[in-house]
């Protein structure tokens, strides 16, 4: 009997203790399921404001609007609203609130259908016109683009999120009146393809939405409640109870081996351990997701923000100071244009890898998407700890990267700024390092910039140089033409020009190529650019006794369906024979198998005209790539050439591409040749011609006819 009594003792007590950690077990579970439901929600709402941004702050947008393009509205404002991003109805209001456009559950409907939306949207409405009246900008980042109003309602017997963004202009040309926008209204049901999501990505079984908070057995809830404080409905599901199934498992054990209870605890609370490690693995998983980018497994841009933040908040008190150093790859765009998405994947997964090694645990490393990286350097000594560190980076990216089969070259820029001497704010921060980052990229690439006050000025001057770059087109003089000689290698004879741009600001002086070429290529401008140079550059060389007269095109300028047409125009105006003309292109551009450019190549070179590969070494470079592209002429990039004498096999680099061009029938050009000892050792390898400012400069037409003159004097002698 006492043993009897003893066993049920211990029985119960052990059946009580388990039926305890069932229910402790099940509520914890049930609280962070609420909590991952919340915060679904919340990033739902803030999704659809972010969704809307990618159509609504958009030049063309503005323009399609005021000039009622039916067909672009539907195509950009609410068909691609639905079929991307799931957004079940659309409206756009004019700038008195009246319907222009209306698309619901897959469809255009007619504008007055708005009537059964806008008693719940009408207050938002009202809200974000008084905003954008007085123009408000609270809230707005630089993920937040503009100023919305959202909240939660019921549409159409639907629970949903609203949200209203106003349609204005990205780049700022397109005059708006405050207030008087057109508003894009945006709806997502949340009872539609959130429930599928819920129960699909999030494990959340049975979940379903209920007007009231009437639950069956073992069923968890969440209201969704609006900004006014009503509640408009609930999320229900069926929570994960690790605790109970535990139990009922252990039930039929308990009751057979009642003498074996002791054991049986022991089986319980390891079983216990084991469901509660699954969960806290599958929270860690969604954890994961959350804060970290999936291609490389780096942070992402919340987790940085967050602990740059953290980071800042701690230097007042330890006196220490910290960098932020933003990185951007070089060429990379040629990568995925060339090679493909998963080769440029694989691209970036290496560099990640690599910005790892270089850096310290206490260091993060965080991607923001893109080609974009960032880190934060703790504890910084000094600038030239950075400065280390930054020249550490630019080396690591210069090494090829083994991609897709083929060797790839790119490159990295970086900016950096320094807490607290920069700021202890963290938005700010960043947008500094940002800021030293374009600066460093406007020097050429594949360097580094600390930001400086005077940066920001830069960066205002840009703006200006825009305006004034348009006009420089038209005014004639202001463009000016200036030629670099060409040397043969073993007689040094002058054998040709390269055309360069040189632009004579009227107020500015002389604008540096670097600055305003690329400056061309983002406001579409290039193409007259290059007519322009090319035009003036034939004009001038016709009667030069050189053999050949190089002229850089561009990718926009070469995909032209009409460039060849152009440039055999300039040849009969200007007289030039074709032969004489050689044409500098990108590998990248030659690589992207478009039709028109292939076809104004193919057009060029029956007429003579010849074509040369510029930049050769630092794109996707292979013999087999290289057979495939119709070229005459490689020239070396002046990266390798004044990498010469230091550790990192430039020679060895140089001196294959010398092979490979013999191997093909190409000649071969270095650039930047600035040392006679980088001279003497290009002529050993083989190299054809040499160009650089050891020989001379880009100098103006009259200089270039002088240094003709005086090398026609002395062959003559």
């Amino acid at each position: 009997m006492p043993i009897t009594v003893v066993t049920l003792i211990v029985a119960i007590v052990t059946a009580g203790l388990l039926l305890w950690s069932a229910i402790q077990t099940d509520r914890v579970a049930v609280s962070r399921q609420k909590s991952l439901v919340a915060l679904i929600v919340s990033n739902l709402e803030s999704g659809v404001a972010h969704d809307q941004e990618s159509v609504t702050v958009w030049d063309d947008a503005v323009n399609a609007l005021r000039s009622r393009d039916a067909k672009w509205i539907d195509t950009n404002l609410g068909s691609w609203m639905h079929t991307y991003f799931g957004h079940d109805q659309v409206y756009i209001l004019d700038a008195n609130d009246a319907p222009v456009y209306a698309f619901v559950d897959g469809s255009i409907v007619a504008s007055s259908s708005y009537r059964s939306a806008s008693p719940m949207t009408a207050p938002l409405v009202l809200n974000l016109r008084a905003r954008l009246k007085r123009e408000d900008t609270d809230g707005v980042t630089e993920q937040v683009l503009t100023i919305g109003a959202s909240d939660m309602a019921v549409i159409s017997g639907h629970p949903a999120i609203v949200s209203v963004k106003p349609v204005v202009s990205d780049s700022g040309h397109i005059a708006q009146i405050p207030g008087k926008e057109f508003l894009h209204v945006a709806i997502r049901y949340l009872d539609g393809s959130l429930l599928t999501l819920l129960r699909q990505d999030y494990l959340l079984e049975g979940a379903r939405f209920s007007w009231v908070n009437k639950l069956a057995s073992a069923e968890a809830s969440y209201p969704l409640v609006d900004r006014s404080g009503s509640t408009i409905g609930f999320f229900v599901w069926q929570p994960y109870r690790p605790g109970t199934f535990v139990l009922f498992q252990l039930v039929p054990i308990l009751v057979a081996l009642c003498g074996l209870v002791l054991g049986g605890v022991i089986i319980a609370l390891r079983a216990l351990r084991r469901r509660t490690l699954k969960l806290i693995e599958s929270e860690d998983r969604i954890f994961q997701l959350a804060h970290n980018d999936l291609l490389t497994a780096l942070p992402n841009r919340g987790q940085f923000n967050d602990r740059l933040a953290d980071a800042l908040s701690r230097l007042p008190s330890t006196g220490e100071q910290l960098a932020v150093l933003y990185l951007d790859l070089d060429r990379f765009k040629q990568v995925n244009d060339t090679l493909g998405h998963p080769a440029g994947d694989e691209l970036l997964r290496e560099f990640a890898d690599r910005l790892r090694r270089l850096t310290t645990e206490a260091d993060t490393v965080a991607r923001l998407g893109g080609d974009e990286f960032i880190i934060i350097k703790r504890s910084v000594a000094g600038e030239d700890e950075v400065r280390t560190l930054c020249e550490h980076l630019l080396e690591s990216a210069r090494r090829p990267f083994q991609v897709a089969g083929a060797q790839v070259f790119v490159g990295v820029s970086v900016g950096a700024a320094f807490a607290p001497r920069d700021g202890l704010e963290w938005i700010e921060l960043v947008r500094k390092a940002d800021v030293a980052l374009y600066h460093a990229k406007a020097r050429g690439r594949s360097s580094y910039a600390f930001f400086a006050t005077e940066m920001d000025q830069t960066l205002a001057m840009r703006k200006g140089l825009e305006q004034d770059l348009r006009s420089a087109l038209q005014a004639p003089g202001q463009i000016q033409v200036y030629y670099q000689p060409l040397y043969t290698a073993d007689t040094n004879r002058m054998a040709g020009v390269e055309a360069l741009a040189r632009w004579s600001h009227v107020e500015r002086g002389w604008v540096a190529p670097d600055l305003f070429v690329p400056l061309a290529e983002e406001m579409g401008l290039v193409e007259q650019l290059g007519e322009l140079v090319l035009r003036q550059a034939c004009l001038d060389a016709v009667h030069w006794p050189i053999e050949t007269l190089a002229v850089n095109v561009s990718a926009l300028q070469l995909n032209n369906p009409s460039f060849a047409m152009k440039v055999t125009s300039i040849l009969l105006e200007t007289q030039m024979d074709p032969r004489r003309l050689e044409l500098e292109v990108t590998e990248s551009t030659l690589s992207q198998h478009r039709t028109e450019c292939q076809q104004n190549v193919e057009a060029l070179r029956s007429i003579g005209v010849r074509f040369a590969l510029d930049d050769f070494g630092t794109g996707f470079s292979s013999l087999g790539r290289l057979q495939t592209l119709e070229v005459d002429r490689i020239k070396i990039d002046r990266s390798f050439v004044q990498g010469f004498g230091h550790s990192n096999g430039d020679e060895a680099i140089v001196q294959a591409i010398i092979d490979l061009a013999r191997a093909t029938g190409l000649s071969t050009t270095a650039e930047g040749v600035e040392t006679d000892s980088q001279c003497d050792f290009l002529r050993k390898l083989g190299c054809d011609q040499l160009q650089g400012f050891l020989l001379s400069r880009p100098v103006p037409k009259q200089e270039i006819e002088n240094l003709i003159t005086g090398a026609t004097r002395r062959a003559s002698a």
